[in-house]
């Protein structure tokens, strides 16, 4: 049989993982402890909208016991639970703040919940997801001295590098802001991650080219990739309806496929820690792949890439200084 060649990221996977990138940063596993901080976002609370993104509803993905109602610490204990009754008891632990935008809060506020998450004897580190436009000064120097004392991640919902996708989705900001954000937060030594969909109407065939183009150029350490899934409820569930046609039908091969390309281009030492979501399916409004899970789609990518030979990186062309 022949023998898989070990990639600069330190394990054989086509792709820099999250577990290589964890391994390197935290010396072993981790796992990331999701709470609900009782945040709001400023697409909701009226500070720049009301109605949110068009494909958001932040319940399909929130777990069960994660609730504004329990005191973080509640939650913390219900979550290392939650993980361990499925085996997932290796790691170090890391309180996720996960709903809405978790910088978009007086400064005194965030301070006092950030500590009160560290403060549990079982967790040693935060990530903090947000939004590009919720960070400002004082909110920066206070990131980056807990990051100076405890492992820290920022993790920012970009979804689009493409100003026309952002303005279609109701996004409230521009690609601009999120570089700006992304570098800010890179200057100040911190660990950037960065979220991103594909699969929105306003995408065409070159979107694997220009995406990896725009990522590869930021200050990033994590990125994550998912399908487009049309939510119940949601505006962009309206607009299905109204025109289902406009939307882009890519099977799981398919899906796959531009995968394979975007990796191909990606810079190498970006760690890639998801692919694919999965919702419960009382919150799908429309999908094409009933009865896929994540792991299968890890498994046909792994297959793609290695039956092609193909590996992350393998098409990066770094821009000149």
């Amino acid at each position: 049989m022949e023998e898989r060649q070990i990639r600069p990221w330190g394990d054989t996977r086509p792709w820099h993982s999250y577990a290589a990138y964890c391994r390197r940063l935290y010396g072993g596993a981790v796992r990331k402890i999701a709470v609900d901080a009782g945040m709001s976002c400023p697409n909701r609370d009226g500070t720049i909208g009301r109605e949110g993104c068009a494909f958001c509803d932040n319940r399909a993905f929130t777990p069960s016991y994660c609730s504004p109602d329990k005191p973080l610490r509640q939650q913390i204990d219900e979550g290392i639970a939650f993980h361990e009754a499925r085996g997932r008891t290796a790691g170090r632990c890391l309180a996720y703040f996960q709903p809405h935008s978790n910088t978009h809060a007086p400064v005194g506020r965030l301070a006092a919940l950030y500590g009160e998450a560290l403060a549990h004897p079982r967790i040693e580190g935060l990530v903090i997801g947000t939004r590009p436009d919720c960070l400002d000064g004082p909110r920066l120097d206070l990131l980056a001295w807990l990051g100076s004392e405890h492992p820290l991640t920022i993790e920012f919902g970009i979804e689009s590098t493409d100003d026309r996708t952002l303005r279609a989705i109701g996004r409230g900001h521009d690609f601009a802001a999120a570089q700006r954000a992304v570098e800010a937060c890179a200057a100040r030594g911190l660990q950037v991650g960065a979220h991103f969909i594909l699969g929105f109407p306003e995408e065409d065939g070159r979107t694997a080219e220009r995406l990896a183009e725009r990522i590869n150029a930021l200050p990033l350490a994590t990125v994550k990739f998912h399908q487009l899934q049309i939510l119940r409820g949601t505006p962009l569930a309206v607009r299905y309806d109204a025109d289902p046609g406009r939307f882009p039908r890519r099977s799981p091969e398919q899906y796959v496929e531009l995968l394979c390309e975007l990796l191909r281009r990606l810079r190498p030492d970006i760690a890639v820690e998801r692919i694919v979501s999965e919702v419960p399916p009382r919150y799908r409004h429309a999908s094409l792949w009933q009865g896929l899970r994540g792991a299968d789609l890890w498994a046909m990518l792994e297959k793609k890439l290695t039956r092609q030979q193909a590996y992350q990186g393998e098409n990066f062309i770094p821009l000149p200084r």
